[in-house]
C-alpha cells in the first residue's frame, strides 16, 4: 500500500506542475475578471469566469476567482461549493479553505470555520491570513462559551471581566453580529507555490 501513496503523491506533483504551465501562459485571462470584478461588474465578471471554465474547467485560480464573484455577488451556497471542491481537489492550497472558512464563519459554523482554517495551516504553515482569522475564530468561539457560561451561572463575578476583553477583541457579541468578517480577499491559489514548499 504505501508504494501506490508515493506514486498518487507523484502523479499529484505533476499535476501540479502542468497546472503551473498552464498558469504562466493563462494568466491573461484572469486579468479581465479581477478587473470587473474591482468595478463592481460581477454579472459580468461571472459571465466570463463561465466561458473560460467552459474551455478549461479544470483551472484552480478560475474557479476560485469565480468563488470570490459569487461570494461578492451575496451567493455563500455557490461560492462554498466551489471552494469545497477546490479543497478536495488540491488541499494543500490554502486559499480555498480560507476562503470557505469565512463563509462558515459568516454562518455562524464556528466548529467548521475553525476546521478549514487549520487545514490551511496544514498546506501552508507560513499563510498568515488563515493564522489571524483561525485566531478571529477562536475569539468568537471564546466569547459563545463565555456568554454560555455567565447564562448557566450568572453570579460568577471573573466570568464578566473576560466576557468584556473578548468582546472588545471580536468587535461585538456575536450574537449582534455573527457576520463578523475574516479577511477572505486571497489571491487566487497558485499550485505550484504550495508544491515547491
Amino acid at each position: 500500500m504505501p508504494p501506490r501513496r508515493g506514486l498518487r503523491q507523484w502523479s499529484r506533483i505533476g499535476c501540479i506542475a502542468a497546472a503551473l504551465l498552464a498558469t504562466v501562459a493563462l494568466a491573461d485571462d484572469y486579468a479581465p475578471i479581477t478587473q470587473l470584478m474591482r468595478s463592481g461588474q460581477l454579472a459580468d465578471a461571472l459571465q466570463k469566469a463561465d466561458q473560460y471554465l467552459a474551455k478549461n474547467p479544470r483551472d484552480p485560480q478560475m474557479r476560485f476567482l469565480k468563488g470570490l464573484v459569487q461570494q461578492d455577488m451575496g451567493k455563500p451556497v455557490e461560492a462554498i461549493a466551489i471552494y469545497v471542491k477546490l479543497t478536495e481537489e488540491y488541499p494543500e492550497l490554502p486559499e480555498p479553505h480560507n476562503n470557505v472558512a469565512v463563509l462558515y464563519a459568516a454562518q455562524g459554523q464556528l466548529d467548521k470555520a475553525r476546521a478549514s482554517l487549520e487545514a490551511a495551516i496544514r498546506g501552508n504553515r507560513s499563510y498568515a491570513t488563515a493564522h489571524e482569522n483561525l485566531g478571529d475564530v477562536y475569539a468568537r468561539m471564546a466569547a459563545q462559551s463565555y456568554s454560555e457560561s455567565l447564562r448557566l451561572e450568572p453570579g460568577n463575578t471573573s466570568i464578566g471581566p473576560k466576557l468584556v476583553l473578548i468582546r472588545q477583541l471580536v468587535g461585538a457579541t456575536p450574537a449582534a453580529r455573527p457576520g463578523v468578517p475574516l479577511t477572505d480577499r486571497t489571491r487566487p491559489p497558485t499550485p505550484a507555490a504550495s508544491a515547491s514548499r
